[in-house]
């Protein structure tokens, strides 16, 4: 179902500059593809064509965005398959879950194509006292101009869609960096844009490597960046990226709580998916789990069962929910942090090896709190146990992180889920359910090393424009 190569998109035309760039099917390790990658005078074109087309693209009413939105949807739905297979190839994703993400592509354009016509703004009383009697006011939101927008491997659809949607709905033309690991999503994105009628410079899509990739950060033609990836990267691009905007959507660890009244068999089975959708490669998949000492041995007992009967595998068959991880490096970087936790104390529970890029689905407990398993970001599929018996104190381990993205809480008693909200230093507590839990229309993002701002359509239809404010003074003899 993959073509033999795919061009890269510059001012919304598809350019086959070279076949450099080489898609690796994570689970066979053979080349799937070949993408284009662009050079640095491309990405110059890019930027200066999306420069020169803002004008154009302020002119554009909103139905027109809307009508742009509706055309992805549609052609989205048309492709479904082509788009599932082609993401479970380029990133192991197991088939349900690739199927799952081409879903949350469809609903994020849709949610975009709804509120491209209804930005909102608002009239202000401004006749406050009688100095100012004779003037009221209004504002409106207008984009902020071009933007630049950098992608993770983990998400490659879902995660450009929630940059490049909202970006439509409000009228910023971009330029996108996809993942060099994951770029076929993204060149697919681009190939049905090409169909529509935005104007010529609108969007470019450009893969490049990394150490090519400075002017999407340092140019101050492009007025927001938004990037998602690791802290370390994201912390420096932001320290780089001069005076425009900059939204970032970083790491976590998350962490869950399962407190000693909840249901058991449901919070293992939506833990189970927490902790190993997609083989653990998402920033908000569980990774802490901290049970109440008066069921944990019970919750124990089950959950490892429950992992231990996951399948491992290749990610094309439906039933596989371990696949591959996505590098040789990753899959290293995994079997180092858990060998050191044993080493340290922790128990392996089960799993804890890895051959080539599957890792299988491990869970450990007594976990030492300084060990990189516990701190640090796992990105794989592999989690830890730990109990608490004083309510508070399982609310500050949570807490004893320097992430702070989402967490989750299993408990029926409403007024602790009431204190989880108030005291959990996190962009998002999810009650009953797993901190993995999003919905595309969401407020998402996170606190401390998890990133600045929120994505979700309309906060990030926030970011991409900026308030415009308009006085009206009635003269004398008009009142």
């Amino acid at each position: 179902m993959l073509k033999e190569q795919y061009p890269y998109y510059l001012a919304n035309k598809p350019v086959q500059a070279n076949t450099d760039l080489e898609v690796i099917d994570k689970y066979t390790g053979k080349v799937a593809t070949r993408v284009a990658m662009a050079d640095a005078t491309a990405i110059e074109q890019g930027i200066a064509a999306a420069d020169a087309v803002f004008p154009a693209m302020l002119k554009m009413k909103p139905y027109q965005r809307q009508e742009i939105l509706e055309h992805c949807v549609q052609r989205f739905q048309e492709r479904f398959d082509e788009l599932a297979y082609s993401l479970c190839v380029e990133a192991g994703k197991p088939i349900k879950d690739s199927r799952g993400e081409v879903t949350r592509l469809i609903d994020t354009f849709k949610i975009a194509a709804e509120d491209a016509v209804n930005i909102p703004g608002e009239v202000l009383n401004l006749d406050r006292s009688a100095r100012t009697k004779d003037y009221w006011g209004m504002w409106k939101r207008v984009p902020v101009g071009p933007c630049s927008f950098i992608s993770p491997f983990n998400f490659p659809l879902n995660l450009a869609a929630h940059k490049i949607a909202p970006a439509l709905a409000v009228g910023c033309p971009f330029v996108l960096k996809p993942a060099s690991l994951t770029p076929l999503g993204a060149i697919i994105i681009g190939e049905i844009l090409a169909e529509t009628d935005l104007p010529e410079g609108a969007f470019s899509i450009l893969p490049c490597r990394r150490d090519g990739a400075d002017l999407f950060t340092t140019d101050d033609r492009l007025k927001l960046l938004s990037f998602t990836g690791s802290p370390e990267v994201g912390w420096q691009l932001k320290a780089r990226a001069g005076k425009k905007k900059v939204v970032l959507e970083l790491g976590g660890n998350a962490a869950v709580i399962v407190d000693e009244d909840a249901d058991i068999e449901d919070a293992v089975s939506r833990i189970i998916i927490g902790a190993f959708y997609q083989s653990g490669q998402t920033c908000i998949g569980v990774q802490r789990i901290i049970i109440h000492e008066n069921i944990y041995d019970v919750f124990k007992e089950k959950f490892v069962a429950a992992t231990k009967a996951l399948k491992i595998g290749d990610p094309k068959d439906d039933d596989t929910w371990i696949g591959p991880v996505i590098s040789e490096g990753e899959a290293s970087r995994m079997e180092a942090w858990m060998n050191e936790a044993a080493e340290a104390g922790a128990t392996v529970l089960c799993g804890g090896k890895r051959k080539g890029l599957m890792v299988e689905a491990t869970v450990m407990e007594n976990v030492p709190r300084d060990t990189n398993m516990y701190r640090e970001e796992f990105f794989g599929p592999a989690a830890i146990l730990s109990k608490f018996s004083d309510y508070d104190a399982a609310l500050d381990e949570v807490n004893d992180s320097r992430f702070g993205l989402q967490a989750g809480v299993f408990t029926n008693d409403i007024y602790k889920a009431h204190k989880a909200w108030d005291v959990l230093d996190v962009g998002g507590v999810v009650i009953g359910d797993v901190p993995s839990f999003r919905v595309d229309n969401m407020p998402y993002g996170g606190v401390k090393d998890s990133g600045l701002g929120r994505e979700g359509i309309r906060y990030a239809i926030e970011d991409m424009t900026e308030i415009r404010l308009m006085v009206l003074r009635t003269p004398p003899g008009k009142q």
